[in-house]
């Protein structure tokens, strides 16, 4: 029941629990379709509140459960709904489900998709969407995640890419089996400057990585000439159905999604070790180091939205309010910069994310720089040598990098440590 001027009363906040806990969740399934063949590969699982009520659609029902603190359960619940009515289909290898993550199923403990031996024994593939919203909020929890699902055999898609020109910087991280475009990419009349930035930017993340494109927003045979004009070899919209339930007795498939199986988890060591090991050494002071800082820096700079830059300083205290200056500008035009020390606070500069460093963790005594983006990789990573005297004259030994795999290697170590978003 909806008051006047669309106030909710106090019966509707206590109906999203009711519907939680009555299990009166309940999933409608859009078919994702390989363009060459026009085969369904995939169903995309979307959630719904009863039909016809208020609370029925996503758009009134997600913000509801978020003002009242439910989003969580509610997600996960939309997760197992989803998984169900994919059972019950006969649902299987090799069609894949699509499900979406909320960031705050994130914080709420215990395995993100429960069932796991039953998904087994059915034989569900499962593909879990993350956006760059979650990965820029809370990259170790998503980390994490992506490292336990993978372990599972399970994939990873990255949605909305082009709605932001974060996600750009951002894809590598995740290394998605599916980059989903932006309907708004796909639906716009003409391609302007931006949107080629974008489109030439997956493209090369797909050569690179082998995942697959998919374009979502297809609702016209224009869209769809455009799609592949993208380079999308898959294809969500109207044009292929719209959301609904899900075809008795599974749905016939082509040569299905294949995924990573991956086992190694997010990577362990320092920096330094990743990248210097088989690599010359060189050696010299803070000086040195602090214009091969301020090379990457500028670098990431010119960037701007499309770059991550994450850093070590050993203590809070090296982490000067000069070098908090040139970090707060560099975070009003990137992605996400991360600045980690001893002592470091949550945000050491506006728009800076903070990370810990334990007295006794080696990465205490490194000096490292890291900067990636769609087009560039770059780091220097320094070990203190322990010289004594004046600060500028401390002595390190020193290696830069260039190589994507090694540079993104060190990121991720880095990337583990940063704190989550506040917001």
């Amino acid at each position: 029941m909806v008051t006047v001027g669309g106030n909710i009363t106090a019966a509707e906040e206590a109906s999203v629990g009711e519907l939680i806990a009555d299990g009166a969740i309940r999933a409608v399934y859009q078919p994702i379709v390989d363009l060459d063949t026009g085969e369904v590969v995939a169903y995309e699982a979307l959630a719904r509140g009863p039909r016809g009520s208020e609370l029925e659609m996503p758009g009134r029902l997600f913000p509801e459960a978020g003002r009242l603190g439910l989003l969580a359960q509610l997600d996960r619940e939309a997760r197992g709904a989803a998984i169900r009515g994919a059972i019950a289909s006969d649902l299987a290898d090799p069609t894949s489900l699509f499900v979406n993550v909320e960031p705050s199923s994130l914080d709420a403990g215990g395995p993100l998709i429960d069932g796991e031996d039953e998904i087994r024994r059915h034989g569900l593939r499962i593909v879990v969407e993350f956006t760059e919203r979650e990965l820029a909020a809370r990259p170790a929890d998503v980390l994490r995640a992506v490292a336990w699902l993978r372990a599972r055999g399970w994939g990873i898609a990255l949605d909305d890419i082009g709605a932001d020109r974060r996600s750009l910087a951002l894809l590598p991280f995740l290394a998605p089996d599916v980059l989903k475009l932006d309907m708004g990419l796909v639906q716009q009349d003409t391609v302007s400057r931006s949107t080629a930035h974008v489109v030439n930017a997956v493209a090369a993340e797909a050569e690179r990585s082998g995942a697959l494109v998919l374009a979502e927003g297809i609702e016209t045979d224009a869209h769809l000439n455009r799609a592949r004009a993208f380079g999308a070899r898959l294809g969500q919209g109207w044009l292929f159905g719209r959301p609904g339930e899900l075809p008795a007795g599974g749905a016939p498939a082509g040569a299905g999604i294949s995924v990573r199986r991956g086992d190694e988890g997010i990577p362990t060591g320092t920096p330094f070790n990743a990248l210097a090991e088989g690599a010359p050494l060189r050696t010299g002071t803070k000086r040195v180091l602090l214009a091969l800082s301020r090379q990457l820096e500028a670098e990431a700079e010119a960037l701007s939205a499309e770059s991550v830059v994450l850093a070590t300083f050993q203590e809070a205290s090296f982490f000067t309010p000069i070098t908090r200056g040139r970090y707060e500008r560099l975070a009003r035009g990137s992605a996400l910069v991360g600045a980690l020390g001893v002592g470091m606070d949550s945000i050491p500069a506006p728009g800076v994310r903070g990370g810990q460093i334990a007295p006794d963790d080696p990465l205490r005594g490194e000096w490292d720089v890291v900067v990636i983006s769609p087009h560039f990789a770059g780091a220097f990573v320094a070990r203190d040598l322990g010289s004594r005297g004046a600060d500028l004259d401390r002595e390190f030994e020193f290696s830069m990098s260039y190589d994507r795999d090694l540079v993104l290697q060190a990121a991720r170590m880095l990337l583990e440590r940063v704190v989550p978003s506040a917001s």
